[in-house]
């Protein structure tokens, strides 16, 4: 497989695809969605700040399927998204061919480097249907989101049997059908606004009638911004009110990483990476009486080796829902004197890009797993722009 490092990889169509016969064409002035592995609507909150209108959202989990309507179902709204709890596998999708785009995050768990890593050989890969709801519905583009384990030398030969499927609109062999540019990207939601360190891979494609991709949008924010907005101007501690550190507590890392930067201190045009402590700001400490649901506290966490929490001061570590329970590590809070907490469900929300009218209803363990799975808000809204660019 060509490397992606830096860069992004495309398949471009070989030849022209057919005119599609989609009853939607022509019919909306908004582009329409269907999403598949839709879980708790990370992604589908960001494709719909990008313009997207859901006609429907496929999840087989049932507590997350709760939550996909308790916000995005309203009985006075014509155009609430139908929520189909099912097996994708047993979902015919011919009902919604020609729709605008296809989206999803097939699970995560074959491909991710604390898993098995077993890929196509996995019981839970799902690459296969997702290709399967492309050559059937023969959308005008297609989103998919997962982890970069999936860029692993292990699965190069099978990732690039998915993009020349892809390619082919999901057929197997080059027959006469619609053929897609297929584009291949590494990103970190941090880079986008996320205040988050999630580092994915997005797999997007547009009809060859439709449009072409132009470049993924370039970062927005960045670490080398943090850094110098901590320990040159010193703004970032000035904005929480907070005393600036003493220089003594920069990192090796930070410490090397600003001195190469310090020179473009007032020419980057990038904003800051957003830090845990931007992203809780207003919600005040854990409390029972919260006024905003969903900030109850959760105790202590425990940190040892290979187990350590976020840094409040910068950029979550990527949340996880773990396969036998919540990995505490990835999802507690360490404060600058050290002390450690779990986040609450409406922290790990807010990391995720969810604003605060975002109803995660059940335990903390449940909401925690659908958000730990969820694709942040902010980086599925530049990825929706990004594809909207082109059908528009």
């Amino acid at each position: 497989m060509r490397s992606v490092e830096g860069k992004i990889k495309q398949y471009a169509p070989a030849v022209a695809g057919v005119e599609s016969e989609s009853p939607f064409d022509g019919l909306h002035s908004r582009l329409e969605c269907v999403e598949l592995f839709a879980g708790c609507g990370g992604m589908a909150k960001g494709l719909e700040s990008a313009g997207f209108r859901h006609l429907a959202m496929a999840e087989f989990n049932a507590a997350a399927c709760v939550t996909l309507r308790a916000n995005y179902l309203d009985t006075n709204d014509s155009e609430s998204p139908q929520i189909i709890e099912a097996d994708v596998r047993s979902i015919d999708w011919g009902n919604y061919r020609g729709v605008d785009l296809v989206a999803g995050g097939p699970p995560c768990q074959p491909f991710s480097n604390g898993g098995r890593a077993a890929g196509p050989d996995d019981a839970r890969d799902m690459w296969p249907e997702a290709i399967r709801a492309v050559r059937e519905m023969q959308p005008r583009a297609f989103l998919f989101e997962n982890v970069k384990g999936l860029l692993r030398p292990a699965f190069s030969e099978y990732l690039d049997q998915i993009l020349l499927r892809l390619e082919r609109g999901g057929f197997e062999q080059s027959v006469r059908g619609p053929r897609y540019q297929v584009t291949l990207v590494r990103v970190n939601a941090a880079d986008y606004g996320a205040a988050q360190k999630r580092d994915r891979v997005l797999v997007a494609g547009v009809r060859a009638d439709c449009g072409t991709l132009p470049q993924f949008p370039e970062k927005t924010h960045s670490e080398r911004r943090l850094a110098l907005d901590k320990w040159a101007t010193g703004e970032y501690w000035e904005r929480h009110d907070l005393p600036r550190p003493d220089d003594g507590a920069i990192s090796r890392t930070v410490r090397a990483k600003f001195l190469e930067s310090a020179d473009a201190a007032h020419t980057t045009e990038e904003a800051a990476w957003l830090t845990c402590r931007d992203a809780f700001q207003g919600l005040g400490t854990p409390s029972f009486q919260a006024k905003v649901s969903g900030h109850e506290p959760r105790g202590a966490g425990k940190q040892y080796e290979g187990h350590t929490g976020s840094l409040v001061d910068e950029p979550a570590k990527a949340l996880k829902s773990g396969v036998h329970g919540v990995p505490g590590g990835e999802n507690m809070v360490v404060d600058l004197d050290g002390t450690t907490r779990h986040f609450t469900v409406r922290e790990a929300a807010r990391l995720q890009g969810l604003p605060d009218t975002f109803e995660i209803p059940g335990s903390w363990s449940q909401a925690m797993r659908q958000l730990g799975n969820a694709v942040p808000v902010q980086l599925a809204a530049v990825a929706g722009r990004w594809i909207a660019s082109a059908l528009r």
